[in-house]
């Protein structure tokens, strides 16, 4: 759950219990093993000369459709067949929770909208520093997934993040970065769609650009960046969605820009000025 290979987790360590660890349960969930986004960061192919080209030529375009639009119905009806149903990237507007559990949002609506909004809030939470820390964790695991799947993801969760492992990320055994320096983990979710509902199931995926690294002078490991997937098989149980299983999948990934690249301390000033967000679909 928090951030590695897959989201901080690598590719074959694995339970049956979360679907990322190892084990002989029904939900299955990554283990963190080279880093909790995993992979190396791109290089750069873009100019900006192309950017520019590519621009004016995208603008271009859609002035010239504007243009030529009409007003009536004049094309036929147009051909929808095989095409994958849309939503709006708006919030709903309807409130998406009105209390909290371990500092994350709960309490959703029995709804698509509810699972959405559950979804990508649990998301943002389990790739959080939080994850991090054993105290963090185990109330985060036992707020955001059914009683039989945080039971058997504490254990293998914890082996997970051993003290081995926290060193490799440049962390003390409790979690926390070096005196001077910011531990970065953060998701910011770009979009949801709901792949599956009932009543009482759901599974929802949630699109995402992550952030993990360690900012400070003596930083070995710069903060990048990582597109992914995370989806999300979620059950109606005590008035929530709960997770019961989750699993990520790499991208989809936009082509790098020829943005500068931050400062240690513009990276450290952002995350500390910067809150997050409740998100609600």
């Amino acid at each position: 759950m928090s951030l590695g290979d897959d989201h901080g987790y690598g590719d074959s360590a694995r339970t049956d219990a979360s679907g990322e660890y190892g084990g002989t349960g029904t939900t299955r969930t990554r283990l963190p093993e080279s880093g909790p986004y995993g992979g190396a960061r791109r290089g750069r192919s873009s100019s900006r000369s192309l950017v520019t080209v590519v621009g004016v030529v995208v603008l271009l375009i859609a002035a010239i459709a504007f243009a030529n639009r009409g007003d009536g119905d004049s094309g036929g009806a147009p051909d929808t067949a095989d095409k994958p149903d849309t939503a709006p990237t708006a919030a709903s507007g309807t409130d998406p929770v009105k209390s909290s559990t371990a500092g994350v949002p709960t309490g959703y609506s029995q709804s698509e909208q509810g699972a959405q909004s559950a979804a990508t809030n649990y998301a943002v939470a389990l790739g959080s520093t939080g994850m991090f820390r054993k105290a963090d964790r185990h109330a985060l695991l036992d707020a955001l997934f059914t009683r039989d799947a945080a039971a058997r993801l504490k254990g293998p969760m914890d082996q997970a993040y051993s003290t081995g492992f926290l060193d490799s990320m440049g962390l003390d055994e409790n979690g926390d970065p070096p005196e001077g320096s910011t531990f970065v983990s953060r998701v910011s979710p770009m979009g949801t769609t709901v792949e599956e509902y009932t009543d009482t199931t759901a599974k929802v995926a949630v699109w995402y650009v992550g952030l993990i690294g360690m900012s400070g002078e003596r930083s070995t490991d710069p903060v990048t960046s990582t597109w992914k997937t995370w989806t999300f098989d979620l059950s109606w149980t005590d008035g929530d969605w709960k997770i019961v299983e989750d699993a990520q999948t790499d991208g989809p990934a936009p082509v790098p820009g020829d943005d500068r690249a931050a400062t240690s301390d513009e990276i450290s000033k952002a995350i500390e000025e910067y809150g997050g967000f409740t998100y609600a679909r």
